[in-house]
């Protein structure tokens, strides 16, 4: 009977559809360790997660059997086991999978409880195996309940019933506001109601909208932390386990600190970008950097995640723009080190009014005009990125989005946003945040990356005379609890209006929120960051005639 094994947990990043790649970082995470008897990876380790419709392509399928097999083969040396995951498929049905190798051989497991809620749709695509039984692993009962089943207590009970001796985890747990609370409250559950020791594992880096933060931990029967892995980083850690009076045990490691959550906040943005600028081979990014204070805050993100000199800002003046909102954009580009070049549009402001003169003739200046030159810094920005190749990121936040503060076709153009799942009220917070703290994966300077004025003044979109925000919205305090009150807690009017809010506001904020929705649905992807993101958590329908108020 063994009474010691040593697990490392493997904390890998994979790229979706990038089996052949996949597959090398699983060898060399074996290979890293070779006095291992088990190395453990991440949900779907093979194709990468969330794979989404792709494991509908039966060529996918095939191709995750083939390298499937391939790895099996690898274990054929003697060397430590793996535990991979992968889509199999099976009498015409296709599960989400865990494979046991070792010796050459293959021990399959099939996903129980697949999550069909926010951005999980795997009902879907997969279909839900039966309930498992554990593996037998050189003389131990492994039981590898799969990321949905350990945060139910079905799953792992079946195991304990059936003779697991420990629980392994793998993990696809994109990241989320207060996530690190929740799945340590779920396993914990499953240690009490089981008795058993656990081991979280968990994948890291970005995929589209989502981003996976790590994080992986280990339990101890008792319900206590035996080691965390940190944030964000891929690493591959040795845990030891002894088999006492009392069950299996792992010895306690390095217990990483949780980070603060502008902290986390900032890392999901950058890894986000970062992931999806190189994983899509974009030499890097150009944006418009307006003096603002959202530009600013997402330059500071590329720039950390890119390295200044892959990062290319536009200054795109009218006859509206301040003095100070020149200085403000140079003095960014200054303090992060990035390119900056100005490209002023009043020749295509003048082209435009003389073009649409004819037919806007006896109709006083208005919305159109503005959304004009908001268009004209689109189409330009547009032309830099088809000419010499980065990918336009667009800079409007969740507050602008929910109420259609954003001109479509103009400032929504481009491929990727940071800030579309962060509300202006966590913009002024991040901002602030990052001029006091260098981020820990940051490639920009210590120090402050943008002058504290663009912080402290009042925001404007500089497309009239005179123009402040909150001509047109209610104050960003106001406006955002009213958006998450709506939004994140699906409450109604009359639930904001007994919070104190006013009638009047609410509607016509809700009013807002739904007619807008027709944007957002032709908005680029962005980063994942609360619980309700635009586009796979929520989900509504454009042509909308509900009200609560």
């Amino acid at each position: 009977m063994t009474d010691r094994l040593t697990i490392a947990l493997a904390q890998l990043g994979s790229s979706v559809g990038d089996l052949r790649g996949n597959g090398d970082a699983i060898l060399a995470a074996r290979a890293s360790v070779p006095d291992a008897d088990l190395v453990v990876t991440p949900e779907l380790s093979i194709i990468g997660y969330p794979p989404e419709d792709l494991v509908l392509k039966p060529a996918a399928v095939a191709a995750c059997r083939a390298e499937l097999d391939r790895l099996a083969a690898a274990t054929a040396d003697g060397g430590p086991g793996l535990i991979v995951g992968l889509p199999w498929a099976e009498n015409g049905r296709l599960f989400n999978a865990a494979a046991l190798l070792d010796g050459g051989t293959v021990t399959i497991t099939r996903k129980h409880l697949l999550p069909n809620y926010g951005v999980f749709d795997e009902k879907r695509v997969f279909d839900a195996g039966p309930l498992p039984g554990p593996l037998n692993f050189r003389g131990v009962r492994v039981g590898v309940p799969i990321c949905e089943d350990i945060w139910g207590p079905d799953v792992a009970e079946c195991l304990a019933e059936t003779g697991a001796e420990l629980l392994l985890v793998p993990n696809g747990s994109p990241y989320e506001i207060g996530k690190d609370d929740k799945r340590l409250s779920s396993t914990v559950s499953r240690v009490v109601e089981t008795g058993l020791p656990l081991a979280y594992l968990n994948r890291v880096g970005g995929q589209d909208e989502l981003v996976f933060d790590g994080a992986s931990f280990v339990l101890g029967g008792d319900r206590h932390l035996r080691l965390r892995m940190a944030d964000w980083d891929e690493a591959i850690v040795r845990t030891d386990w002894s088999r006492t009076a009392t069950g299996w045990d792992c010895a306690h490691g390095d217990v990483a600190p949780a980070e603060g959550p502008w902290e986390e906040i900032y890392h999901a943005m950058l890894v986000g970008l970062r992931d999806y600028v190189n994983a899509n081979r974009f030499p890097g990014v150009v944006l418009g950097l307006s003096g603002g204070i959202d530009s600013a805050l997402s330059a500071a993100v590329a720039v950390d995640a890119l390295g200044p000199d892959r990062v290319w800002g536009v200054m795109m003046p009218s006859r509206f723009t301040s003095a100070d909102s020149l200085e403000d954009a140079a003095g960014c580009a200054r303090l992060l080190g990035m390119r900056l070049d100005t490209l002023p549009i009043a020749p295509a402001m003048t082209a435009f009014d003389d073009m649409l003169a004819p037919l806007f003739e006896g109709r006083a200046p208005d919305l159109a005009e503005e959304n004009i030159q908001s268009r004209i810094r689109g189409l330009s920005l547009m032309a830099l990125s088809n000419k010499f190749g980065p990918m336009l990121l667009t800079t409007g936040n969740k507050s602008e989005m929910s109420v259609g503060y954003a001109t479509i076709y103009g400032d929504m153009a481009g491929g990727y946003s940071v800030l579309k799942d962060v509300y202006k009220t966590s913009v002024f917070a991040l901002s602030a945040w990052r001029n006091a703290h260098k981020p820990r994966l940051g490639m920009g300077p210590a120090g402050p990356v943008m002058p504290q004025r663009v912080i402290d003044k009042p925001p404007t979109a500089e497309l009239r005379d005179n123009q402040r925000d909150d001509d047109s919205l209610p104050p960003y305090a106001v406006l955002d609890a009213v958006l998450t009150g709506l939004i994140e807690d699906e409450l109604s009017a009359a639930d904001l209006v007994a919070q104190g809010h006013d009638a009047h506001l609410v509607a016509r904020v809700e009013r807002l929120l739904y007619v807008a929705e027709y944007k957002r649905r032709q908005a680029p992807p962005g980063v994942k960051i609360g619980r309700r993101n635009f586009g796979r958590d929520r989900r509504y329908p454009i042509t909308n005639a509900f009200r609560t108020a």
